[in-house]
Formats: C-alpha cells, structure tokens, sequence
C-alpha cells in the first residue's frame, strides 16, 4: 500500500506547483537560475547548450523535479526562493518530463490516492525498489543506466540502512543492485524512448476554453457543471467553475493553473471557502481532462474529476447519475457531457418518461424502470453518443465495500498533524447469467446508499477494545474520523488509538438486508509529506 507522509518544507513546496506565476522569458531565467545556484556542484557539459552533469541526464514529473530541488534545499543547502524553484521546475518538466503513455501506470501517486495497492509483476523490483517507498516514485522518473547506478550509490550514503531493509540480510545485496537491479531499471526506464520523441514533436492541447465536468466524492456523491479557462501568461491560466452538486448544493470556485509538459495540468481552486489541488492529465487530442480534485489539508478527502471541452464537432458522455434503478422505480437522471443533442436512451427495461432539463453539457430526464425488469448494465445514448453506464436490477445480490482495504491515521490533539480520515462507499453487485454471486460474469449495479458500522477485525482488535478507541464511523455517510494521536492512558500500556477494524455495510435492498465488509487500519501520523510517496 501507497503509504505517504508528511514533512513541513514538502508540503509547503507542494502548492508551488500551481500557485506560483512565471515570467515570459522563464526559459531563459531557468538557464540562469540552474548556472548560478546549480554548478557549484554540477558541472556544465555543453558550452553552447543548456546541459548539466546529472541534471541533463534524467526525466521526471513536476512532482519529481520538486522532489529533487527540495532535497537540494534540505540536504545540500541550497538556498532559492519559491519564484525561482517554480521556474526551474517548469523548464526542466517541459524539456525533461515524460510523455503521457510513460505515466499512464503511476499516476495515482501524483493524484494522492491514498488506498492505492500497488501490485508489481516483477518481486525483484518490488523487493529492491518498493518496500521504503512507491514503486510508483521510481516509475515516474526515466534515467539511462549510469545514472541509476548513481541512484544506488545515492541510497547506500544517504540511508546506509538501505541494505538491511531491502532484506541483505540474506543476501549479497550491493552486487544485486548493481549488477541486476541497474540494467533492470535502465530497461524498464529508459532515458531515451519513442513515446518521449514522439510527444515532444506533436502538437500540445489547448485549454483555453469552457469545459464540461462531472466529478464524485465518497461520502458526498455526484457532482457537475462548466469551468471556464482562461489564458493568462505563459502556460499559465484563469480558472473558474460554476456547478452543483446532485442534492443542488453549489459546487463554485476560481483559481489559477498551470500546464507542465503540455498536458499535466496543476490547479489551486477555492471551491467553497476550501483550498483544493486538480492534478489532471490532457488527452493527447486536448478534448479531456481527468484526474482528481483534493483539499490542499485533507488529501484524502478528494474526488474524481472528468471533463471533456465544450468545443463544436466534441460530441460525447462523460458520466451518468445515478447509476443505477430498481425495476419498478423512477428517479432523476443526469448525463454529462458535450454535444448533447438528440434522443435519450437508458437501454432495455428503462423508460423516458420526461426531459427535464437540457443544455449543450448535459440533460436531465425522468426515467423509469420496468415492473419486469432484470438486472442488467445498459449503454447511455444522446443522440448519436454512446458512453456511460446505467445499470437496472431487480435485486441486489451482493455488497462489496470500496475501497475494500485502506488506512486512517490519529492526529488532532494540540499536534501538528491533521487526522486523516478514511471514506466507504457501498458497491451492489447483481447476479450474472449463471445465476449465482460472486463469479465473473456478476454484474455491477453501482452504489447505493448503506448503513455504517465498525467491528473488531480479529481477536487481538476484539482484546484491545479497538471500536471504542480508535475513532469513529458515521453511519450515513460512510466517513471514518480516527482518535486523537498520543498516548492514550485509558488503553492497555498507555498505547496509542490505532486500531484493526472491520468495516461493515448494509445495504436495504425490499424486505432483505446485504452486508459486505473491508478492512481499516488506523494507524500513526504521517510526518512526512513528500509530493510523490
């Protein structure tokens, strides 16, 4: 599991990424930047050129790059101010970043999901590369093979530990870094690619624009409306959204952005009073945005983010809510998306009753299922666009709570660091063809609305009273807000509020109630928060 933690300079460096404007000759500054506060120990390469010993030899996210000058500021003293770092990190993303197929697999640690399992093929990589922190972080990042040697060296004298906690224990470690582990890395993570070539000659999105977004947040629910760019210096942007949320709530905010390599998109948006990061990526043809949308404090309390450019000839869904109906039943439905003109249709067993509201970005419809009805997933059509999902069910077969395994963490109490919380939704499952739940050809309803409660998770959980201590479960919102940190005196041995909890969902679903469960760690705080874990 993705675990990320917190240090004061990191977090602070963070909003960097979007808050800090640049100059119009902010090239030419990063050159001078990197000469005067870089080479005293780089050295440059290339008298008629912008190239540097070790600088010139990798490629990284924004992420990365701010990564790599924080560590400079902590470690080797480097002293820059934030005007200064936001250029540096600008230039070198744009000229040494990675393409957009390079972070396709990683980028939910530039999006800080938390819940993230990261699942690797390779148990050499996984044991040598991610057992301190994300194989994510060294999967953002592309270098040739020297300099993954150096990456060696690097870890063995900063972190001499390094060995032993990469099980050397039981084998001669050193020798396997370098002489398997670097030709590895080099292959998995080649400084020179086609996709890299290939993205740096095409032509960049533009964002200037309205834009069409639907977003969902666990524990809050669905969401959408337009946001507005506009074009301010440089790369930089004008942002403002104008939305509701599904109960008709407000979901209103502006902000400012900007786009690295092209198509990384970095915001900070007020939306509601609340500070909030977009960590988005551009499709390559400009026509989407996606990602997630996070408080600047709580980064687990975010939400998914999609939108598609409200431009003539863009004609597609982006979502549909809700997700689901029960046969027999009728509810509002809203499709979000551009260029929404023409018949609507839920699929087989759903009926338009009415068009309720319309607009170019979406359209809402009174639909209504079959008293006949059986369970099954229906393709979302406007007119000539295809896309979503709208399942109909007769009965719910299944719960799976989602995500099914994550943690929480104390915090509070007069410290420094902020509780994180943890936050469920309930998944129905509807049985598949074969007639029985939990096979492969299940299908998905969607989420519906559940009642919440912990339990211990094993015996040791049951012994220690960890329901009582280790925070507690709102029962309609599916939102878990964990104990206050420190030393707890009424605990056995004084210990702190975590705890091992089961967390449990039932659903109501006519005269029967489903149940389905995960799993909750509440552990220690973060103390430090790097941009990617």
């Amino acid at each position: 599991m993705n675990t990320i933690i917190r240090s004061p300079l990191a977090f602070a460096i963070s909003a960097a990424l979007a808050t800090t404007a640049l100059p119009a000759s902010a090239q030419e500054d990063a050159v001078k930047i990197v000469q005067s506060k870089c080479l005293a120990c780089h050295t440059q390469e290339n008298e008629s050129a912008p190239q540097w010993s070790r600088i010139s030899h990798q490629r990284k996210t924004p992420e990365g790059w701010l990564m790599t000058i924080g560590r400079m500021q902590m470690m080797h003293g480097l002293q820059i101010s934030d005007e200064d770092r936001a250029t540096i990190v600008k230039y070198l993303a744009d000229r040494q970043g990675l393409a957009p197929e390079e972070t396709a697999d990683y980028r939910y640690a530039m999006e800080r999901r938390l819940d993230t399992m990261e699942a690797f093929d390779d148990s050499f990589f996984e044991e040598m590369c991610a057992r301190c922190h994300s194989g994510a972080r060294v999967g953002l990042q592309r270098r040739p093979a020297e300099e993954w040697e150096h990456l060696v060296h690097f870890h063995l004298g900063q972190w001499p530990s390094t060995e032993y906690q990469a099980l050397a224990r039981d084998r001669d470690w050193f020798p396997m870094a370098i002489n398997d582990m670097v030709p590895k890395l080099a292959k998995m993570f080649p400084m020179d690619s086609d996709s890299w070539d290939q993205w740096q000659a095409a032509a960049k999105p533009e964002f200037v624009g309205q834009w069409s977004f639907a977003v969902h947040q666990p524990g809050r629910g669905d969401g959408s409306g337009l946001m507005t760019v506009t074009k301010q210096e440089g790369d930089q942007y004008k942002v403002s959204m104008d939305g509701s949320w599904a109960d008709g709530t407000p979901l209103k905010g502006s902000g400012s952005a900007i786009v690295y390599t092209g198509f990384e998109w970095r915001a900070e948006i007020e939306l509601g009073g609340v500070i909030t990061r977009q960590v988005l990526a551009a499709s390559k043809d400009g026509m989407n945005l996606s990602g997630r949308v996070f408080e600047a404090a709580h980064d687990e309390r975010g939400m998914e983010f999609t939108a598609a450019k409200a431009t003539t000839g863009n004609n597609q869904i982006i979502a549909v809510y809700p997700q689901n109906l029960k046969a027999g039943e009728s509810t509002e439905v809203t499709i979000v998306g551009a260029g929404l003109k023409g018949r609507v249709s839920l699929g087989n067993g759903v009926s338009i009753e009415k068009v309720l509201k319309r607009s170019y970005n979406s359209v809402t419809v009174l639909a209504k299922a079959d008293a006949d009805a059986t369970t099954s997933a229906n393709s979302v059509t406007v007119g000539g666009v295809n896309g979503g999902q709208f399942a109909v069910y007769d009965k719910v077969d299944s719960v799976k709570v989602q995500p099914a395994f994550t943690i929480a963490r104390v915090g509070g109490n007069g410290g420094s660091t902020p509780k994180v919380q943890a936050r469920f939704e309930a998944e129905a499952w509807g049985a598949g063809p074969d007639g029985k739940p939990g096979t492969e050809d299940d299908i998905r309803i969607g989420y519906l609305p559940a009642n919440w409660h912990v339990e211990p998770f094993d015996e040791a959980a049951k012994a220690d009273n960890d329901v009582h201590f280790a925070g507690r479960m709102d029962a309609v919102s599916g939102v878990f807000t964990p104990g206050n940190a420190g030393p707890n005196p009424e605990r056995r041995m004084s210990t702190n509020n975590a705890g091992n909890l089961k967390v449990v969902a039932s659903v109501k679903d006519g005269n029967q109630t489903l149940q389905g469960d995960g799993q909750l760690i509440v552990t220690v705080q973060r103390w430090n928060d790097a941009p990617l874990p």
